[in-house]
């Protein structure tokens, strides 16, 4: 039985084993079938021998496939690459090692984005800034092949020496050329779709150019004699100056090839339904451009093209790379000295098709729609790539977008930021015991801070709160609801610390615990805040505020009961001691209203206050006003009036009172300022 067993299993693994090679053996096939025109157009595009493309597209697929972290993945030479290798070669053409000296520093610098583990960072590039460099890099190509297009050789200079140079395409215009170039592009648009995963287009619309210009329209300008021979190592310029200067231009090329590659990575997730290891992928693609570097090949990332037509074959390990990157070896060797009569305009078409396909239309044909700071940096970063430089694009279009984001999330984090009065006689349960008090006093104010604080909301944070903290003579800094204060706004907590104890303001921490504690005490921000001032829950935060101010504290209201229980529940989960004072943003509303109403109301005039105080009518709460607010009190303590209309009642009594202190004599004498 046991045998039985051991050999149906050892049939099945055979059988699943024979079905994945022959799924990595077509998948192998259709990406080095994909793979070799474009890489021998990238390679001529860059200005570099078009096999410069294929030694890329073989050392980077291999050691991709190799130690790559994504199954399925097929790398190469890519637009985005191409382009800024064309910089790169334009910048050192009169010493080519300088520029296989940046070549092979992105590639390291990618391998340390791995060994890091922050490759998981390398995603949060803003779509508007890939969109920007994505569909700038598609303009450039388009651009750039204009010229081989319509039978004029490559300009040097990019798009810039292209539009300078536009009049050579009357000097060597070749109407053969055009017609080739046409075609090409032709069948590559409109070969159908449901013989795609048979016969790639690119494929197609290369042997049909080829034939065309080779058996009738012979006279178009053709690659010429392409070298057969395998690379060898050559080492890179190592000179103290060239390495400062390659770091920058290292760096952002690296980043770049690094977005690319893990965007494909996710493409292939989606269709093999798989996770990726994105550190991994890096360390993979990191090596493989260094040896690109010493081959002088062209630097590569994942080609989302071939990676595509590689899964869609039944490509589903890591073994259709290597059997992609052999079949490209076998091709090299075998057929490279046909590769010389390719029209350039077989190319040109090529990569139109491919520029065409680079260009992010998805955000072209709703810009429309998008919102003016995302389209600001879109364009933005769109119109650096195209008429400066990939270096300048990607960094000015990280800083934009960065300052965007923090735009956004200043408006979010201020409205985060709750600062409410609180009437003595409420919040320290003053009793009537035939004692005097001013029963509009809010001497203490509660301060709110709700969410995430970062260096976005830091700059108007203290001007936002700052204001309210010099009205109180204490105040109560809410953090039970903070999830994480970054440095800067860590900083700008200890300047309102600062701020309230230059206004002779006293300052109370409550609710202080997690991240959020740790970067305050990091930074020593509550230095000047004495340790009794740091309290755990509200009740805390009413014991010191009325021993600070030589208060007797009674009973707590209900509603502080309440709010007390509700904390120790769990339920308010973050979001501070002013959204359990009433349920949802109305009642924190209603509050806001009542003591903002009632403090503007005692401040309205010195008169209205000798007016209050000399009238026994409403200083022994004997009057109008006195007896609807004992009235509401007593409601409210029986429980036959729930909070949000003790506060919504109150705000009104407190209208009509102040209605009352800013009416003329006649009027208050009449009664009419009562109604």
């Amino acid at each position: 039985m046991p045998r039985a067993v051991g050999t149906r299993c050892g049939g099945w693994a055979m059988q699943q084993y024979l079905r994945l090679f022959r799924g990595d053996l077509l998948g192998g096939v259709t990406a080095a079938v994909v793979g070799l025109p474009v890489a021998l157009a990238f390679g001529l595009a860059a200005g570099l021998d078009p096999l410069a493309g294929i030694y890329g597209a073989i050392a980077v697929g291999f050691f991709a496939a190799v130690f790559g972290g994504t199954r399925g993945l097929i790398s190469g030479p890519t637009g985005s690459m191409t382009v800024a290798m064309a910089v790169i070669v334009s910048i050192h053409a009169d010493n080519i090692a300088e520029a296989f000296t940046i070549v092979i520093m992105a590639g390291l610098i990618q391998m340390l984005f791995g060994l890091l583990r922050i490759g998981r960072y390398v995603t949060y590039t803003p779509y508007s800034v890939i969109s920007g460099f994505m569909t700038g890099v598609g303009v450039i190509i388009i651009l750039v092949q204009t010229l081989p297009f319509l039978g004029a050789p490559v300009a040097a200079g990019g798009p810039i020496g292209t539009l300078r140079n536009f009049s050579e395409v009357f000097e060597h215009f070749e109407v053969s050329a055009l017609g080739i170039a046409a075609v090409t592009l032709a069948v590559a648009m409109l070969w159908p779709k449901r013989y795609e995963r048979y016969v790639p287009s690119i494929l197609v619309a290369l042997g049909i150019g080829t034939v065309i210009g080779v058996a009738w329209l012979t006279d178009a300008p053709t690659i010429g004699v392409v070298s057969t021979a395998l690379p060898s190592f050559q080492l890179p310029e190592l000179a103290p100056g060239v390495l400062v200067r390659s770091v920058e231009p290292a760096l952002v090329i690296a980043l770049v090839g690094s977005v690319d590659t893990l965007l494909t990575a996710l493409v292939a997730d989606s269709m093999t339904r798989t996770r990726n290891d994105p550190n991994r992928e890096l360390l993979a693609q990191g090596i493989g451009n260094v040896i690109t570097g010493f081959l002088r090949g062209l630097r590569g990332s994942g080609a989302t093209p071939s990676t595509v037509a590689n899964i869609r074959a039944g490509g589903a390990t890591l073994g259709s790379g290597v059997i992609a990157v052999a079949i490209l070896v076998v091709m090299v060797i075998g057929l490279g000295e046909y590769v010389g009569s390719i029209p350039n305009a077989v190319l040109a078409g090529l990569l139109v098709k491919v520029a065409l396909d680079t260009i992010d239309w998805r955000f072209v044909t709703r810009m429309h729609r998008v919102p003016r700071e995302h389209l600001a940096v879109m364009l933005l970063t769109f119109g650096l790539t195209v008429f400066l430089d990939l270096v300048a694009a990607v960094a000015v279009g990280m800083i934009a977008a960065a300052v965007t984001s923090a735009r956004q999330f200043e408006r979010l984090e201020l409205d985060s930021v709750v600062s409410v009065p609180m009437l003595d006689q409420s919040f320290f349960g003053f009793k009537d015991n035939g004692e005097e008090h001013d029963r509009f006093s809010a001497r203490v104010g509660l301060v709110a801070l709700r969410g995430a604080f970062t260096v976005a909301s830091s700059g108007k944070l203290i001007e936002t709160i700052g204001a309210d903290i010099r009205d109180h003579e204490v105040v109560i800094l809410d953090f039970s609801g903070t999830v994480y204060v970054d440095d800067s706004a860590a900083l700008v907590v200890e300047q309102l610390v600062e701020t309230a104890i230059t206004m002779d303001t006293q300052c109370i921490v409550m609710g202080l615990s997690g991240r959020p504690a740790d970067n305050l005490a990091a930074l020593d921000v509550l230095k000047r805040v004495p340790a009794n001032h740091i309290v755990a829950d509200m009740e805390g935060a009413r014991a010191v505020a009325a021993r600070m101010l030589g208060v007797k504290l009674g009973p707590a209201l209900p509603i502080l009961k309440e709010t007390k229980q509700t904390q120790t529940q769990g339920q308010m989960q973050g979001e501070g001691f002013l959204n359990g004072l009433l349920s949802g943003a109305a009642g924190t509303a209603i509050v806001a209203l009542a003591g903002a109403a009632l403090l503007q109301w005692r401040r309205s005039s010195n008169h209205a206050r000798a007016n209050h105080d000399a009238d026994p009518a409403t200083s022994d709460g004997a009057g109008p006003a006195g007896s609807r607010k004992a009235q509401l009190d007593a409601l409210l303590a029986a429980g036959k009036l729930d909070a949000a209309t003790y506060w919504r009642r109150l705000a009104d009594l407190a209208a009509q009172a102040a209605g009352q202190q800013n009416a003329p004599p006649t009027d208050r004498a009449d009664g009419d300022g009562e109604r």
